[in-house]
């Protein structure tokens, strides 16, 4: 069985391909996801073998490739019309000096670990790896960091009261 032009593969397939990934990423994305998924299918071509389903291998290009775009998407900044001063919503510039203040006086593997999980969002299996040691060593340490955030500014509030 010979293998037919790549050409002719998208003008047989291009249809379908299409629609898939008009399903998977929505009308504004589709074109996009599908040149992708036709891009993709050309650089990988001349080593698929002649008895393969080209449709349901361009199929399975297209989801991959419509996940990648999913996956971009989300990672784009959304555009807002209403910005609030502060990314936490606490207003005051002392609260912010103050708490950035004590953050500079933890140990340095707490300070990082409370900066990789509660300010980065990064997951303890990553924040091990950049700091070194076990997943439940940076847990201990973000959560012994966090405690003595809490009690600096409990100790803060009561002296206020």
């Amino acid at each position: 069985m010979e293998k037919k032009p790549f050409e002719e593969l998208v003008a047989r397939h291009g249809a379908t391909v299409y629609r898939v990934c008009r399903a998977l990423v929505g009308p504004s994305d589709a074109e996009d996801a599908w040149s992708e998924t036709f891009l993709s299918a050309m650089k990988a071509y001349p080593d698929l073998s002649a008895d393969t389903n080209t449709e349901a291998w361009l199929v399975r290009i297209a989801h991959h490739r419509s996940i990648d775009l999913l996956r971009s998407r989300a990672r784009r900044p959304v555009p807002s019309a209403n910005l609030p001063e502060h990314g936490n919503g606490e207003s005051g510039e002392e609260l912010d000096e103050e708490l950035w203040a004590a953050v500079a006086t933890l140990p340095a593997r707490q300070r990082q670990a409370v900066a990789y999980h509660y300010l980065a969002g990064r997951p303890y299996a990553e924040v091990a790896e950049l700091i070194g040691g076990t997943t439940m060593a940076a847990r201990k340490a973000s959560s012994d960091g966090i405690a003595r955030l809490r009690t600096r500014f409990a100790n803060r509030k009561r002296g206020q009261a």
